[in-house]
């Protein structure tokens, strides 16, 4: 058992392997979220160019969408980015982190479907 501890630690400082670490935790959640956000944009975009909308307000849609998420990704990160290796370790961070996480997935999920929605209320009036 003791050489598959030292297998699983190898390359990381001792006691590491169980510690937390927010920044990079925020940062992989961060570039999930974009990815998961593009590609919900695109199919609801594609959705929605093909049920008729075939304007240039899809495309407006997307370019305004895509702008304006980074920033906004970027506010998340940031939040987290800047903690020191203490910081990044502590537990008691947790509730603030979860919310923030919340926060960045909700947007990421349901941006795409809102502002969709904005655009084919207004491209059908």
């Amino acid at each position: 058992m003791s050489r598959t501890l030292d297998k699983v630690s190898q390359g990381k400082p001792a006691g590491s392997a169980s510690k937390c670490n927010w920044r990079r935790g925020m940062s992989n959640n961060v570039a999930y979220a974009l990815l998961v956000y593009t590609g919900l944009q695109i199919f609801v975009t594609v959705a929605a160019m093909e049920r008729g909308a075939m304007s240039i307000l899809p495309y407006f849609a997307l370019v305004v969408l895509v702008a304006g998420i980074i920033p906004a990704c970027r506010f998340f990160e940031r939040r987290w980015i800047g903690l020191s290796d203490t910081e990044a370790a502590d537990i008691s961070l947790k509730p603030t982190y979860r919310r923030d996480q919340f926060g960045l997935w909700a947007m990421a999920i349901g941006l795409p479907f809102i502002m969709t929605a904005i655009f084919k209320a207004v491209a059908a009036a």
